[in-house]
């Protein structure tokens, strides 16, 4: 397993070691033994997929309580995946990390708690699995704005991006409930 870090301290990508001949492939894409050794301490509860079409844009979001560490990756298609650090107190605070996750590549992206996280889809369509480190709870979820000013998230989108109502609501970065 490779893991690389990024320019935010904790969210790091993740490319496992793919064994692949005639018959397809295998890869590990958890092995608690092996995260651990490379810093990710996580107990996740919760596995979530998701399927969108090209142009669907889903976030940013977070949960204010029961906040929840993300490992995420792709099994269909490919996206542009978002992790913005929404920590008051960290000195990367305000900044995002974008990167491209793909069935093809089969790398993962690990969003530690105090992150907020997004992706938009890149291909026809894509299907994506994430395992959580805490419960949905819809009551502490929270959105910022994909296309907040103050974050100036640079999305490889060709237009308006399809967004959720809940989404199309988010808030801007400076009027959003944030992590300390």
């Amino acid at each position: 397993m490779k893991i690389t870090s990024t320019r935010l301290p904790g969210v790091l990508l993740i490319e496992p070691k793919v064994f692949g001949d005639a018959r397809g492939f295998f890869f590990e894409s958890w092995n608690e033994r092996e995260f651990e050794r490379a810093g990710i301490k996580a107990r996740f509860v919760q596995d979530n997929h998701s399927r969108s079409e090209e142009g669907v844009l889903r976030g940013l979001h977070y949960q204010v309580q029961q906040p929840q560490g993300k490992l995420i990756r792709v099994v269909q298609g490919e996206i542009f995946d978002v992790a913005a650090d929404i920590r008051r107190s960290s000195p990367t605070f305000g900044q995002w990390q974008g990167s491209r996750l793909s069935a093809h590549a089969k790398n993962m992206l690990w969003v530690p708690v105090g992150f907020a996280h997004g992706f938009c889809v890149l291909s026809d369509f894509a299907e994506v699995l994430y395992k959580a480190t805490d419960f949905y709870a819809p009551e502490h979820e929270r959105s910022i704005a994909w296309n907040d000013p103050e974050l100036r998230i640079d999305w490889p989108l060709s237009g308006a991006p399809l967004l959720s109502p809940k989404d199309a609501a988010g808030l801007r970065l400076r009027d959003a409930e944030l992590f300390p």
